[in-house]
Protein backbone atom coordinates (compact mmCIF):
# COMPACT_ATOMS: atom_id res chain seq x y z
CA UNK A 1 0.00 0.00 0.00
CA UNK A 2 2.67 2.24 0.96
CA UNK A 3 4.22 1.86 -2.79
CA UNK A 4 1.09 2.84 -4.11
CA UNK A 5 -0.16 5.86 -2.41
CA UNK A 6 4.30 7.17 -1.43
CA UNK A 7 4.33 9.38 1.44
CA UNK A 8 1.39 11.55 0.83
CA UNK A 9 -0.96 9.61 2.46
CA UNK A 10 -1.15 8.65 6.18
CA UNK A 11 -1.46 5.34 7.13
CA UNK A 12 -3.19 3.93 10.57
CA UNK A 13 -3.14 0.30 11.45
CA UNK A 14 -5.29 -1.40 13.70
CA UNK A 15 -4.49 -4.62 15.29
CA UNK A 16 -7.60 -4.80 17.25
CA UNK A 17 -6.15 -6.18 20.24
CA UNK A 18 -6.11 -9.61 18.35
CA UNK A 19 -2.44 -10.31 18.88
CA UNK A 20 -0.32 -11.20 22.26
CA UNK A 21 2.35 -9.15 23.16
CA UNK A 22 5.55 -10.89 21.54
CA UNK A 23 3.93 -10.87 18.03
CA UNK A 24 2.97 -7.14 18.71
CA UNK A 25 6.37 -6.60 18.90
CA UNK A 26 7.25 -8.44 16.01
CA UNK A 27 4.59 -6.97 13.52
CA UNK A 28 5.65 -3.49 14.24
CA UNK A 29 9.23 -4.01 13.48
CA UNK A 30 7.67 -5.21 10.04
CA UNK A 31 5.98 -2.12 9.75
CA UNK A 32 8.54 0.67 10.69
CA UNK A 33 10.29 0.70 7.01
CA UNK A 34 6.54 1.99 6.10
CA UNK A 35 5.76 4.22 8.49
CA UNK A 36 2.71 4.35 9.43
CA UNK A 37 0.58 6.95 10.99
CA UNK A 38 0.29 4.80 14.02
CA UNK A 39 -0.36 1.21 15.41
CA UNK A 40 -3.86 1.39 17.23
CA UNK A 41 -5.04 -1.57 19.89
CA UNK A 42 -1.37 -3.74 19.95
CA UNK A 43 -3.02 -5.42 22.40
CA UNK A 44 -6.26 -5.42 24.37
CA UNK A 45 -6.76 -2.63 26.77
CA UNK A 46 -6.89 -4.31 29.54
CA UNK A 47 -3.27 -5.39 29.13
CA UNK A 48 -2.05 -1.91 29.52
CA UNK A 49 0.80 -2.67 31.01
CA UNK A 50 2.53 -4.15 28.14
CA UNK A 51 2.26 -0.42 26.16
CA UNK A 52 5.55 0.19 27.98
CA UNK A 53 7.71 -2.91 26.70
CA UNK A 54 5.96 -2.45 23.19
CA UNK A 55 6.61 1.18 23.18
CA UNK A 56 10.53 0.69 24.29
CA UNK A 57 11.15 -1.58 21.09
CA UNK A 58 9.43 0.47 18.35
CA UNK A 59 9.33 4.10 17.10
CA UNK A 60 6.00 4.08 15.86
CA UNK A 61 3.27 6.13 17.81
CA UNK A 62 0.51 4.18 19.62
CA UNK A 63 -3.04 4.50 19.91
CA UNK A 64 -5.56 2.82 22.19
CA UNK A 65 -8.92 3.92 23.91
CA UNK A 66 -12.05 2.84 21.90
CA UNK A 67 -12.47 0.56 24.64
CA UNK A 68 -11.94 2.42 27.72
CA UNK A 69 -15.12 4.24 28.94
CA UNK A 70 -14.20 7.01 31.26
CA UNK A 71 -11.25 9.59 32.50
CA UNK A 72 -10.52 6.75 35.42
CA UNK A 73 -10.05 4.20 32.78
CA UNK A 74 -7.68 6.32 30.89
CA UNK A 75 -5.50 7.25 34.21
CA UNK A 76 -3.12 4.32 33.90
CA UNK A 77 -2.26 5.25 30.09
CA UNK A 78 -1.68 9.01 31.33
CA UNK A 79 0.83 8.02 34.08
CA UNK A 80 2.85 5.54 32.00
CA UNK A 81 3.47 7.29 29.44
CA UNK A 82 3.30 4.80 26.25
CA UNK A 83 0.89 5.68 24.62
CA UNK A 84 0.85 8.58 22.05
CA UNK A 85 -2.86 8.68 21.42
CA UNK A 86 -6.00 7.97 23.03
CA UNK A 87 -8.81 6.89 21.19
CA UNK A 88 -12.20 7.99 23.01
CA UNK A 89 -15.36 7.24 21.82
CA UNK A 90 -18.65 9.62 22.65
CA UNK A 91 -21.27 7.53 22.78
CA UNK A 92 -19.53 5.28 25.28
CA UNK A 93 -17.15 7.37 27.49
CA UNK A 94 -19.91 9.62 28.91
CA UNK A 95 -20.93 11.86 26.31
CA UNK A 96 -19.18 15.53 24.90
CA UNK A 97 -18.09 16.66 28.32
CA UNK A 98 -16.45 13.33 29.17
CA UNK A 99 -14.56 13.19 26.42
CA UNK A 100 -13.33 16.94 26.31
CA UNK A 101 -11.73 16.15 29.71
CA UNK A 102 -10.18 12.85 28.82
CA UNK A 103 -8.95 14.62 25.59
CA UNK A 104 -7.88 17.80 28.14
CA UNK A 105 -5.92 15.27 30.46
CA UNK A 106 -4.13 13.93 27.33
CA UNK A 107 -3.24 17.53 26.29
CA UNK A 108 -1.45 17.82 29.74
CA UNK A 109 0.44 14.46 29.08
CA UNK A 110 1.55 15.63 25.25
CA UNK A 111 -0.79 12.92 24.09
CA UNK A 112 -2.61 13.37 20.89
CA UNK A 113 -6.52 12.89 20.40
CA UNK A 114 -7.96 10.72 17.44
CA UNK A 115 -11.64 10.07 18.91
CA UNK A 116 -13.38 6.77 17.52
CA UNK A 117 -17.16 7.22 15.92
CA UNK A 118 -18.39 4.65 13.81
CA UNK A 119 -21.56 4.38 14.97
CA UNK A 120 -23.70 6.79 13.58
CA UNK A 121 -24.62 10.12 12.30
CA UNK A 122 -25.69 11.09 16.37
CA UNK A 123 -22.45 10.49 17.88
CA UNK A 124 -20.15 11.52 14.48
CA UNK A 125 -21.98 14.98 15.02
CA UNK A 126 -21.21 15.18 18.77
CA UNK A 127 -17.80 14.45 18.08
CA UNK A 128 -17.16 16.72 15.66
CA UNK A 129 -17.98 19.42 18.53
CA UNK A 130 -15.58 17.94 20.71
CA UNK A 131 -13.08 18.22 17.73
CA UNK A 132 -13.90 22.10 17.29
CA UNK A 133 -12.64 23.08 20.53
CA UNK A 134 -10.19 20.63 21.47
CA UNK A 135 -6.35 21.70 19.93
CA UNK A 136 -4.33 18.12 20.51
CA UNK A 137 -7.10 16.27 18.12
CA UNK A 138 -5.52 15.65 14.67
CA UNK A 139 -7.50 12.88 12.93
CA UNK A 140 -11.27 11.71 12.87
CA UNK A 141 -12.56 8.28 12.54
CA UNK A 142 -15.89 7.94 10.95
CA UNK A 143 -17.83 5.02 9.15
CA UNK A 144 -18.91 6.55 5.82
CA UNK A 145 -19.47 3.34 3.59
CA UNK A 146 -17.45 1.33 5.60
CA UNK A 147 -17.47 -2.67 4.64
CA UNK A 148 -19.35 -3.48 7.90
CA UNK A 149 -22.27 -1.25 7.07
CA UNK A 150 -24.77 -4.25 6.37
CA UNK A 151 -28.23 -2.89 5.41
CA UNK A 152 -27.74 1.22 6.71
CA UNK A 153 -24.85 3.61 6.06
CA UNK A 154 -24.20 6.36 8.13
CA UNK A 155 -26.60 8.50 6.02
CA UNK A 156 -29.92 6.52 5.85
CA UNK A 157 -31.46 8.22 8.83
CA UNK A 158 -30.32 11.61 8.38
CA UNK A 159 -32.50 13.91 5.92
CA UNK A 160 -29.70 17.18 5.93
CA UNK A 161 -27.11 14.08 3.96
CA UNK A 162 -24.95 16.51 2.87
CA UNK A 163 -23.90 17.46 6.38
CA UNK A 164 -20.47 15.27 6.68
CA UNK A 165 -19.14 17.07 3.58
CA UNK A 166 -15.61 16.68 3.20
CA UNK A 167 -13.33 19.44 0.90
CA UNK A 168 -9.57 18.55 1.06
CA UNK A 169 -9.41 16.08 3.23
CA UNK A 170 -11.16 18.05 6.25
CA UNK A 171 -14.84 17.27 7.95
CA UNK A 172 -17.11 20.58 7.12
CA UNK A 173 -18.27 21.85 11.04
CA UNK A 174 -21.99 21.09 11.11
CA UNK A 175 -23.97 24.57 11.28
CA UNK A 176 -27.46 23.96 12.16
CA UNK A 177 -28.40 24.44 15.79
CA UNK A 178 -27.72 21.24 17.99
CA UNK A 179 -25.72 19.62 16.79
CA UNK A 180 -26.63 20.27 13.09
CA UNK A 181 -28.07 16.90 11.91
CA UNK A 182 -31.30 16.95 10.70
CA UNK A 183 -32.68 12.94 12.02
CA UNK A 184 -35.36 11.64 9.76
CA UNK A 185 -37.47 10.45 12.79
CA UNK A 186 -40.17 8.46 10.10
CA UNK A 187 -37.55 6.38 8.79
CA UNK A 188 -36.27 5.70 12.20
CA UNK A 189 -39.79 4.79 13.39
CA UNK A 190 -40.21 2.39 10.24
CA UNK A 191 -37.30 0.39 10.95
CA UNK A 192 -37.47 0.24 15.18
CA UNK A 193 -40.89 -1.81 14.40
CA UNK A 194 -39.59 -3.66 11.81
CA UNK A 195 -36.74 -4.71 14.16
CA UNK A 196 -32.91 -5.58 13.65
CA UNK A 197 -30.84 -8.83 14.46
CA UNK A 198 -27.47 -8.32 14.41
CA UNK A 199 -24.56 -10.54 16.51
CA UNK A 200 -21.18 -9.68 16.98
CA UNK A 201 -18.90 -11.50 13.94
CA UNK A 202 -17.66 -14.81 15.76
CA UNK A 203 -13.96 -14.97 14.49
CA UNK A 204 -11.81 -18.27 15.48
CA UNK A 205 -8.57 -19.30 15.57
CA UNK A 206 -7.40 -22.20 13.17
CA UNK A 207 -8.09 -24.86 15.52
CA UNK A 208 -11.58 -23.87 15.89
CA UNK A 209 -11.08 -21.94 19.68
CA UNK A 210 -12.63 -18.53 19.52
CA UNK A 211 -10.57 -15.33 18.87
CA UNK A 212 -10.69 -11.73 20.28
CA UNK A 213 -12.69 -9.45 17.69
Amino acid sequence: MRDQVGDQLEIGIDFHGRVHRPMAKVLAHALEPYPPMFLEEVVLPENWDSFDDIAREVSIPLATGERLYTRWDFKNLFRQGAIDIVQPDVALCGGILETRKIAAMAEAFDMGVAPHAPYGPVSLAATLQVDACTPNVFIQEQSLGIHYNQGFDLLDFVKNKEIFQYKDSYVQLPKGPGLGIDMDEDKIKEVAQEGLVWSNPSWKNYDGTIAEW
